[in-house]
């Protein structure tokens, strides 16, 4: 039986002693899904989590006569996180699903394995390995790693009907581990069952489309949900606009080596609308960070390789830098896949597009070196009038592409003054 004890995580101190008060004396803990399923994939390991036969009590007692610190994170379905050395470990009691509906289930605990796996989502995600790194596979999800298959364990739409969230895991899946073309069995259900999307919370549905977004290349997974109807169901913002953009956007991220950003990606596939985006981040209840941002690109002006960099300049400046990034940076990606085709006005295109955002992405905004203490210093009296003089000033200061410094602009300051006596 396969074994995976000669990894470095699974050598780790921490893990080995949190095994080792949870296993013996009536209590069996092993490692489950994704710590195993990615280290079997090659790929980095997250969140190390365990599933044991021990009730949640005895989690507690056990883990606190260690000197170890529990937190209650999701005790009514058997969930405690232990934390030692620093490090959280997720441990879950063994359960079997009693009833569902579609977003929650109640849950009874126990200590049959196979039960336990059998109420588990895909496959990949059912394996576990015990304290001496054994492997036990209850579902098959050795083979449909090694084809990098994402498969409901047993029917598929059942499966989702328990959790109507299963039908955005399928794809986040199969964007981060799947080959080829999704299970036709999962495909088929995620149709039939789309509609119980809209009952589930609008911070489930973001969470799982976010981490959808930030796989290396989620392209064939956006658009199975957009053959689908999944992608139009949660965003359909997109249904018109598309998702024609995407393939490019990554390429141009690999070649250009900017690291995924989800919100990047959903500007790609949205109009540039305010009043959309402002619909879309209030139904998905995004941060305010994550609406800024979104809303700086809908609002931007549009830019191109014959935008001058002090122009860009200028229009950072008075709309902000967030927005017009997003702005060249898919700007660059759609005129790089052009060029790629053979186009060399759009390889000219992508030549000048990159020089702009090289510099944009240095460029810091300055503070003009003037202000209406400078203005009232001069013997103006304070009133409406500084906030004119302040505004006419920052615009031909601006004009200057922002060279003037303190002395010029007091100079200004009084030209214009004698201009107005």
């Amino acid at each position: 039986m396969t074994k995976i004890g000669d990894h470095d995580w699974f050598k780790d101190d921490r893990l080995q002693n949190v095994l080792q008060i949870l296993n013996g004396d009536g209590g069996e803990t092993r490692i489950v899904g994704g710590a195993v399923r990615n280290s079997l994939m090659g790929e980095p390991i997250g969140d190390v989590d365990l599933a044991t036969t021990l009730l949640p009590q005895d989690v507690i007692a056990r883990a606190e006569a260690a000197g170890m610190k529990v937190v209650p994170t999701g005790i009514d379905h058997g969930t405690v996180t232990v934390v030692t050395g620093g490090k959280p470990f997720e441990v879950t009691t063994l359960r079997s699903d009693v009833e569902t509906d579609g977003r929650r289930a109640t849950v009874h605990f126990g200590k049959d394995w196979e039960k336990d796996a059998a109420r588990r989502d895909f496959t990949i995600n059912a394996l576990y390995a015990d304290q001496n790194g054994t492997i036990y596979d209850p579902v098959g999800g050795r083979a449909d790693i090694e084809s990098r298959t994402v498969r409901f364990i047993g029917e598929a739409e059942k499966r989702i009907r328990e959790d109507y969230l299963r039908i955005l895991r399928f794809f986040r899946f199969f964007a981060w581990y799947g080959g080829g073309r999704p299970d036709a069995e999962g495909l088929r259900a995620t149709v039939r069952t789309k509609d119980g999307l809209a009952s589930l919370s609008a911070e489930r549905v973001w969470w799982e489309t976010k981490n959808l977004l930030s796989a290396p290349d989620p392209s064939r997974a956006l658009l199975w949900m957009r053959q689908t109807g999944v992608l139009t169901a949660i965003i359909a913002e997109s249904e018109k606009w598309g998702i024609d953009a995407v393939p490019a956007l990554i390429d141009c991220e690999k070649a250009l080596g900017w690291a995924p950003d989800p919100c990047l990606r959903l500007a790609a596939i949205i109009p540039p609308y305010d009043v959309r985006v402002g619909e879309l981040a209030d139904r998905l209840r995004l941060s305010n960070t994550e609406r800024e941002l979104l809303m700086a690109f809908a609002t931007a002006p549009t830019v191109s390789g014959s935008t001058s960099a002090a122009a860009l300049r200028q229009l950072m400046y008075r709309n902000g830098k967030g927005g017009i990034l997003i702005r060249l940076k898919l700007a660059l990606a759609a005129a790089r896949g052009k060029a790629r085709s053979g186009d060399l006005d759009a390889a000219g295109e992508a030549a000048k597009l990159d020089t702009l955002l090289k510099m944009a992405e240095g460029w810091e905004k300055p503070q003009m070196p003037f202000a209406g203490g400078d203005i009232v210093a001069a013997g103006l009296p304070a009133g409406p009038e500084i906030g004119r003089y302040l505004k006419e000033l920052e615009d031909w200061w601006i004009s200057g592409d922002f060279q003037a410094d303190r002395a010029a602009i007091a100079a200004r300051f009084e030209a214009l003054r004698d201009e107005k006596d």
